[in-house]
């Protein structure tokens, strides 16, 4: 899908930062070669309906006078709606296609708030899809059946939105992060006694200050931080740097704009100064951090008209400026101050005690809720046992199956096996004398 530089605005984001290094013994025709071009088409945006997007472009983009429009619209052009309304334009398959795409999109969402509302027992029954789908505003809820210039309106205008709070909650997650680590760490150490303590203290400091120890880093945009990746990435003669050939040499898919991804590539060698894989001091998550924070920096001087896009006329004012030769020194993520404060901390400790107690909780009484099912299950199997030997006459059995007898049927046997011996008794007894006879003679 060969995006022109307006929907670019919208898809030139994703969550992960796929930074591709160029082979350094490879020529600049070599190293941008259409295998690797094909990577920024499948860029993730990020967005829960980050598929429908892109399905719904590549569509419109098969439609003749569409793609025209799309090719020649500016970004004001899109995120005013204009562009939505030459929908009507389009072919009759191109149509049926999207409404097609929608209904799929709309079965999906329903599936989500069906799995949502499960999960928290809701009864399904009394569902109103139409009320809860307006929660969702990349289409109209009201038109669930065929995709109209609204439909087309509302995902442009809500990607643009959330694209635009992208960087923002990036840099939210990072300080979460960041909190994280250092209550593990604090609570770790707490386990310890205090030689242990005091020695994982003095190896975690020692980390720290390898991790400072790497080359000096350059300005991200800067001439000395741009000739580099000019002779160590493209192999070229640094005497000879060229700004407007550069720009050509890493607008990989040739749209003419240097997009955000193009322009993180471009910091690769500065964070490799800094960070690397195989090191234990070296954390991957602050190097994206870094790595954000270098684009961001880039955007804010060059990207005159915020588009988040650089054009070659932007790309080339920027190296008029006195920044570009003379810039201030950069200060990586160890050499500014902490991204979260000590009352900050204590706050997000605090929840995460909470959170870890609900947890605790949930899993307290997801065990309760399988105990008490068992014994269900065993009363139900025991009344159905029961009630089928009484319809078969059979008696009555205990929990491991062995017969039961009652306490009345126990007493009557008893009584029945004693009755003999004691009639045997008493008639001994009845053939006795009265008295015992006197003066017996004795036989010699």
């Amino acid at each position: 899908m060969n995006l022109g530089p307006g929907w670019l605005l919208l898809l030139s984001m994703s969550l992960e930062v796929w930074s591709v290094p160029l082979d350094r013994n490879a020529t600049p025709q070599e190293a941008h070669s259409p295998q690797e071009d094909k990577q920024e088409d499948n860029v993730d945006t990020g967005l829960y309906y980050d598929r429908y997007l892109r399905e719904v472009i590549e569509v419109l983009e098969t439609d003749p006078h569409f793609r025209e429009k799309l090719q020649t619209a500016n970004t004001e052009d899109i995120k005013n709606g204009r562009l939505s309304k030459e929908l009507d334009l389009v072919g009759h398959h191109v149509r049926t296609r999207l409404d097609e795409l929608k209904r799929q999109e709309v079965s999906r969402l329903r599936m989500l708030l069906k799995a949502k509302l499960d999960s928290t027992n809701t009864q399904s029954l009394q569902m109103d899809h139409a009320s809860l789908l307006k929660q969702f505003e990349h289409l109209d809820p009201h038109n669930q059946n065929t995709f109209e210039a609204k439909d087309l309106e509302l995902l442009i205008s809500t990607a643009t939105k959330d694209l635009e709070n992208y960087d923002a909650e990036r840099h939210d997650e990072f300080k979460r992060y960041e909190m994280l680590k250092e209550h593990e760490r604090r609570e770790y150490l707490k386990g310890l006694d205090q030689e242990k303590r005091e020695k994982e203290e003095k190896r975690m400091e020692e980390l720290k200050d390898k991790h400072r120890k790497h080359p000096k880093v350059n300005a991200p945009g800067s001439v000395a931080q741009l000739r580099e990746v000019w002779e160590e990435t493209d192999g070229l003669d640094p005497t000879e740097f060229n700004p407007k050939t550069f720009f050509k040499l890493h607008d990989a898919n040739g749209d003419g704009v240097l997009d955000e991804q193009e322009l993180e590539a471009l910091f690769a060698k500065e964070l490799e100064k800094v960070y690397d894989p195989k090191n234990e001091e070296d954390d991957m998550m602050e190097m994206e951090e870094e790595r954000l924070r270098m684009r961001e920096h880039v955007m804010k001087n060059v990207d005159i008209n915020q588009d988040r896009l650089v054009s070659l006329e932007e790309f080339l004012k920027s190296t008029d400026k006195k920044e570009f030769n003379n810039p201030k020194e950069w200060d990586t993520l160890d050499d500014t101050k902490p991204v979260f404060t000590e009352a900050e901390l204590q706050r997000f400790e605090r929840a995460e005690s909470l959170r870890q107690e609900q947890d605790l909780l949930k899993e307290r009484g997801k065990a309760l809720e399988a105990q008490r099912r068992e014994y269900q299950q065993a009363v139900l199997e025991m009344s159905q046992r029961k009630e089928k030997q009484a319809v078969e006459g059979q008696p009555p059995t205990g929990p491991n199956g062995e017969l039961q007898f009652h306490q009345e049927m126990q007493k009557l046997e008893d009584q029945g096996a004693k009755a003999p011996v004691e009639q045997e008794v008493q008639e001994a007894q009845n053939n006795l004398p009265a008295e015992p006879p006197q003066n017996l003679p004795i036989h010699t």
